[in-house]
């Protein structure tokens, strides 16, 4: 009952960057953790960043140092900010949230996943 809607892909340089933005709607009691994975053709999905309600960040090895996550929780969306991007940087991005969908559901958090949002950097 969490829907994601990914925005901010497209075409890129090398050496450009994106910001990405992730819309959270629906019926929900609040959300706990988001989280931006990638997925690039023949690969397996991989983590690029993760952040908790209270702020908390991870990120993954291959974007460290060149991304920045940030979410603003009484709009319920999430942004990724990525410099120097690579080419193998390419991928589907894609929104991931974690969500209590009712008072009542204390021990019961589910997952949610966007559609994903393309990132092509090319020459």
């Amino acid at each position: 009952q969490v829907h994601l809607v990914e925005s901010g892909g497209g075409l890129v340089q090398p050496g450009g960057s994106v910001r990405l933005s992730c819309a959270a709607s629906g019926t929900f009691f609040s959300l706990h953790s988001m989280a931006w994975y990638r997925q690039a053709p023949g690969e397996q999905r991989e983590l690029v960043a993760s952040i908790t309600n209270g702020g908390f960040t991870k990120y993954g090895d291959s974007v460290r140092g060149r991304a920045t996550i940030s979410r603003d929780n009484a709009k319920n969306t999430m942004e990724l900010q990525m410099n120097s991007l690579k080419f193998e940087d390419t991928a589907v991005y894609i929104c991931y949230a974690n969500a209590r969908l009712r008072y009542s559901d204390a021990y019961s958090y589910t997952d949610f996943w966007g559609q994903g949002t393309q990132v092509t950097v090319s020459s």
